[in-house]
């Protein structure tokens, strides 16, 4: 109880950049179903950047919760942006970029972050031990003022590298299943979707057996690499 209370003013940082980034997120499904001629989205007022209109109980509130507590990196779902995909221009190839959307929008939000990251870098002497003394120790009170909005950033910059790998898993309702749907033959497509019901439960048996983590380790590796590097 102890060491979380200590840790607490992490977790609220990364639930903060989390609940942000999935906010883009679904918001970039909505705003290409509209591009694209659906605007179901916008009449329900999908695309927005007010997390309380995207929660999903257990994917935005217990899942990254829980993460954030084991002092892992937070990924998680919203609830689903809904499009009508006879309204869409394509009805084969626009669904795969509504899916895409979401994960693209991360990845330009984490370029943003690791940018302005690199920039304190560059001006602020001492950056690389402060980095590295919060993500050893989580001690936000150690770098003064800078320390909490240098821990901001970096929380940005993972929590979305994180969610646009994690969403580009081909494992339906995860956005990469969009993308798959479009690329199978029509008689495989019925089956495809049939595994939307188990998703969940694969995605938290990939979970619990360590897989999600083989599969996003070497991104979240790679940025802390970029910005500690010399």
């Amino acid at each position: 109880m102890e060491n979380f209370l200590v840790r607490l003013p992490e977790i609220v940082i990364q639930l903060l950049a989390f609940a942000f980034a999935l906010s883009v997120h679904e918001s970039a499904h909505g705003w290409m179903a509209e591009r694209l001629g659906d605007p179901t989205a916008r009449w329900l007022g999908r695309i927005t950047l007010n997390p309380i209109k995207h929660v999903d109980p257990v994917g935005t509130v217990l899942f990254p919760l829980m993460l954030a507590v084991l002092n892992a990196p937070v990924i998680g779902w919203a609830k689903p942006v809904p499009f009508v995909t006879r309204n869409l221009r394509n009805p084969r190839r626009d669904p795969a970029l509504v899916g895409l959307a979401g994960p693209v929008s991360n990845l330009l939000l984490a370029v943003a972050a690791v940018a302005l990251l690199l920039l304190a870098k560059g001006a602020m002497p001492g950056f690389r031990d402060l980095l590295v003394t919060l993500l050893r120790e989580g001690a936000l009170g150690a770098g003064g003022v800078a320390a909490p909005l240098v821990y901001l950033l970096f929380s940005l910059a993972m929590v979305n590298v994180v969610l646009a790998v994690f969403n580009l898993i081909p494992i339906p309702p995860l956005d990469g299943s969009h993308v798959m749907m479009a690329l199978l033959p029509p008689h495989l497509r019925f089956r495809y979707a049939g595994l939307e019901r188990y998703g969940m439960f694969i995605l938290f048996a990939l979970l619990w057996f360590g897989v999600l983590g083989v599969i996003l380790r070497p991104f979240v590796n790679g940025l802390v690499w970029i910005l500690l590097s010399p």
